[in-house]
């Protein structure tokens, strides 16, 4: 089973998720769904709060993107020691982050048609609960801990566009509202602001 992807707009994307523990009913099948709406979509991350389901809860594929660059794009992208993850972040908490900053370009599921150029810490280290709520204390560096910071944004109400500059993110605009609006085309299910 799928679940449509919340659009830009929708006020669950801006809520501080919920920390969650083994109590919480149907929580694997919520993390079966949101893996297989991340693939049915191309993803590489996705949060639960995209499902409208506010909880610090997000999974991150790295290890698909890392098969299918070009070996140079692995080396520039990736520390010889990571051939990318399959995780899921349940109550994650990032501990540290490095001075070292690097800039990629970012997009998002739930802001479909739009990317832009991001700057993020290069290092960070996590601690988070994986599905098995075992514990874990982990440093992640390049394009995994881009997209683990990313989707750890979502479960502080954050979005990619809160790190642009006021300047990119008015030009954006007009697209934003467009998508908000359901004006976008996707091959994956959405649930637009005028459907609420």
């Amino acid at each position: 089973m799928t679940l449509p992807i919340l659009s830009y707009g929708h006020p669950v994307l801006r809520q501080k998720c919920e920390r969650i523990d083994t109590t919480l009913p149907d929580l694997d099948p919520l993390i079966d769904t949101m893996w297989k709406t991340m693939h049915g979509a191309s993803g590489c991350g996705l949060a639960a709060s995209q499902l409208g389901k506010p909880f610090a809860l997000f999974i991150v594929d790295s290890k698909t993107t890392f098969e299918n660059l070009a070996p140079e794009d692995r080396l520039a992208n990736f520390p010889p020691e990571d051939s990318g993850i399959e995780e899921t972040f349940i109550n994650a908490r990032i501990v540290q982050r490095s001075d070292e900053m690097w800039e990629d370009v970012e997009g998002c599921l739930s802001i479909p048609g739009l990317s832009a150029m991001v700057k993020r810490p290069w290092n960070i280290e996590i601690e988070y609960l994986d599905r098995q709520f075992k514990k874990h204390r982990r440093k992640f560096s390049g394009l995994t801990a881009r997209m683990i910071q990313h989707e750890y944004d979502h479960t502080q109400g954050i979005l990619y566009l809160d790190h642009l500059s006021p300047l990119t993110r008015a030009r954006l605009e007009g697209r934003l509202r467009k998508i908000s609006r359901g004006h976008v085309h996707v091959n994956y299910p959405m649930r637009y602001v005028k459907s609420i």
